[in-house]
C-alpha cells in the first residue's frame, strides 16, 4: 500500500490565519497531545514571557495539536493571552502522528511569517517560567542557530538520555550537548528552513525521533550551537520502566540511522568540546521519585529468556558472560552491568543495525531488556548520590563512550 505523502503539515484553517497575520518577529511552537491538564499553564507562561521580555516584538504562539480526544484544543483555545502584540493559533496538524509532524507545522508557519526567532516548548511542562522564554530566545537574536536546553534533572529522570543519547551524541559528533532530546529548543530562521527542506517527514523523525534529529542535523551541517540554562524540567512523574519502549525504539532507531547517513563525519571526530551555555537556572528544584528496581530487573530477566540466543549473535562473549551472570543473580542490590560492557553492547547494536537492513525494529526490541538492565544498574549505583555526584557519574560514563570509540570504528562494517 502506498504511503501518503503530506506536502504540508498546515491545515487550511491554520494556513489562512497565518496568511492573515502576515509576519511575526517570534514564533513559539507548542506541540500538544492529550495535554488538557497542563496546556493552559504552558500557554499562559509563554504569553507572560513574551510580554515581560519581548513586548515590542510581534509574536505568534502556535499550538500544533495531534488530534487528541480529550479537551486539549478546547482548553488551548480558551486561554486568553491578553496582549495585542501576541497572536495565538490552535490547529490539528496534518501528517504522520507524532511530535515531528507537529513541529513541521510550526516551522512552516514560522517560515511564512519570516520569524527572526523560533522556539518550541513541550505541552506538559509544570516547571516552565517566563524566564525560560528569554533564556531560549535571546541566544537566537544574538546569532546562534540552535539553542539546546540545559536542565537540572533528577538522577533517575531522562534514562534514555543518560544511558544512550547523551553518550552517543557527544562521542560520535564531538559536542557536549547535555540534553539532545530535551524537547525545548530555540532555532534560527535559516535552520528552520534547512529542517523543512529535508525529506524526513514520513519517517520516525516525525514521531519521537525529531529532537535528536534536530540536534544532530544542526551539528553535522555546521550551525552555530549553544545551550540555555532552564532549571528543572518537571512534568508528569514517570518510572523509567513504564511506557518508554516505543520512545526507545524511535529515538535509538533515529540515532542509528543518522550514524549511517553521517558516517564520514563522525568517524573523523575525536574527543569532544564544550558548548557555550547562557542564562541562569530558574524555577523549581527537580522532583525526586522512586524507580521500581524489581520491575526493571524482571523485565531484563524475561528478555534474557526470550532473546538470550539472539544476544549471543550480537554482543561479544565477554559481555554475554556478564549478562548471563546477571540473569542468575538473586540480590537486586548486587545487580550491576558495568559501563565498559554497556558501551560495547551499544556499539555492537549500532553495528548490527547498520548491518541489518530489514527487521530493524525487531532488532531494537531485543535491546530494550538490556537497556533496562543498565537503568537498574544506574538505580543501584546512584541511590545514595546527590545531584552533583550523579552528574559526575554520568560524565565518567560518557567519557568511556569517547575513549572506546575506536572499538566502534573497528567493528563498523
Amino acid at each position: 500500500m502506498a504511503t501518503t505523502r503530506f506536502l504540508t503539515a498546515l491545515r487550511e484553517g491554520a494556513r489562512r490565519k497565518v496568511e492573515k497575520i502576515g509576519y511575526a518577529d517570534i514564533v513559539i511552537g507548542i506541540p500538544a497531545y492529550f495535554s488538557d491538564s497542563s496546556i493552559a499553564y504552558v500557554i499562559e507562561t509563554v504569553g507572560s514571557g513574551l510580554e515581560e521580555h519581548y513586548k515590542d516584538y510581534k509574536a505568534v504562539v502556535f499550538i500544533s495539536e495531534g488530534g487528541s480526544t480529550d479537551d486539549t484544543r478546547e482548553v488551548a483555545k480558551s486561554v486568553d493571552i491578553k496582549n495585542y502584540n501576541i497572536e495565538k493559533i490552535v490547529s490539528i496538524y496534518r501528517g504522520v502522528p507524532g511530535k515531528g509532524s507537529g513541529l513541521r507545522a510550526v516551522f512552516e508557519a514560522a517560515e511564512f511569517l519570516k520569524a527572526k526567532a523560533v522556539a518550541v516548548f513541550d505541552s506538559d511542562l509544570k516547571s516552565i517560567t517566563p524566564m525560560w522564554i528569554k533564556n531560549i530566545v535571546d541566544p537566537v537574536f544574538d546569532g546562534f542557530d540552535f539553542v539546546a536546553p540545559d536542565y537540572k534533572r533528577f538522577k533517575f529522570d531522562a534514562t534514555i538520555t543518560n544511558t544512550m543519547v547523551y553518550n552517543l551524541t557527544r562521542s560520535l559528533y564531538g559536542y557536549r550537548i547535555r540534553q539532545p532530546i530535551g524537547g525545548d529548543f530555540g532555532l534560527s530562521p535559516s535552520l528552520v528552513k534547512h529542517y523543512l527542506d529535508q525529506d524526513v517527514w514520513e519517517t520516525d523523525v516525525a514521531t519521537f525521533g525529531i529532537d535528536v534529529w534536530m540536534t544532530t542535523t544542526a551539528i553535522v551541517h555546521g550551525y552555530k550551537i549553544c545551550q540555555a540554562r532552564l532549571g528543572s524540567k518537571i512534568h508528569e512523574k514517570k518510572d523509567p520502566v513504564l511506557d518508554l519502549t516505543p520512545m526507545f525504539r524511535q529515538v535509538v532507531s533515529t540515532i542509528f540511522t543518522l550514524m549511517e547517513q553521517h558516517e564520514d563525519y563522525w568517524k573523523k571526530v575525536g574527543g569532544s568540546k564544550e558548548v557555550p551555555t547562557f542564562g541562569e537556572y530558574v524555577g523549581q528544584e527537580a522532583e525526586s521519585f522512586e524507580a521500581d528496581l524489581d520491575e526493571l530487573i524482571d523485565y531484563f530477566k524475561i528478555g534474557f529468556n526470550n532473546f538470550g540466543a539472539i544476544w549471543g549473535n550480537i554482543i561479544e562473549d565477554q559481555d554475554l558472560k556478564v549478562i548471563e551472570n546477571l540473569a542468575k543473580i538473586e540480590s537486586k542490590e548486587g545487580f550491576y552491568l558495568p559501563v565498559e560492557n554497556w558501551v560495547r553492547i551499544v556499539y555492537r547494536y549500532a553495528n548490527a543495525f547498520h548491518s541489518t537492513p530489514r527487521q530493524r525494529i525487531k532488532l531494537l526490541d531485543t535491546m530494550v531488556p538490556l537497556y533496562y538492565a543498565r537503568v537498574a544498574s544506574l538505580v543501584n549505583r546512584l541511590k545514595d548520590k546527590d545531584t552533583e555526584e550523579s552528574e559526575e557519574y554520568f560524565e565518567g560514563q560518557v567519557q568511556k563512550f569517547e575513549n572506546m570509540k575506536d572499538y566502534l570504528i573497528k567493528i563498523w562494517e
